[in-house]
This record gives C-alpha cells, sequence and structure tokens, in this order.
C-alpha cells in the first residue's frame, strides 16, 4: 500500500480520518504549511495538485524560492 502522493518533486503522506470520513495530507520538506483534503482518492489528487500549484504560483508572487 502506498500511503503518499507525490507531484513535481514534493511528497505528501496520506491519512484518512474515520470522524470527518475524508482523507488528508500535509506537503512535506518545505517550511510552509500547505495542507489538502478530500472525500475520494480523486479529489484528493486533485487537491493535492491544486495545493501544489498554488503554493508555486504564491512563491513566484511574493519572490520565494519554492522548494
Amino acid at each position: 500500500m502506498n500511503d503518499m502522493l507525490q507531484y513535481k518533486n514534493y511528497i505528501a503522506p496520506i491519512h484518512f480520518s474515520s470522524t470527518d470520513k475524508v482523507f488528508y495530507g500535509k506537503v512535506g520538506g518545505i517550511d510552509d504549511l500547505v495542507s489538502f483534503e478530500g472525500v475520494s482518492v480523486e479529489d484528493l489528487e486533485n487537491a493535492f495538485h491544486e495545493a501544489i500549484e498554488d503554493y508555486i504560483e504564491t512563491c513566484n508572487e511574493i519572490g520565494k524560492r519554492a522548494k
């Protein structure tokens, strides 16, 4: 079982909350908090990709090097 997502050299461990019935994750290896969630695997992957794209865009806007 693979409990990690990877996109554009970013990785995130995946968890499941049985209370909230949602998958969630936090991007590792960066100094900022970038988290995401989804109610299905497809939702989770889409949210992860969007979170990474938003992170990169925000870093570019503020002149910070995205890791």
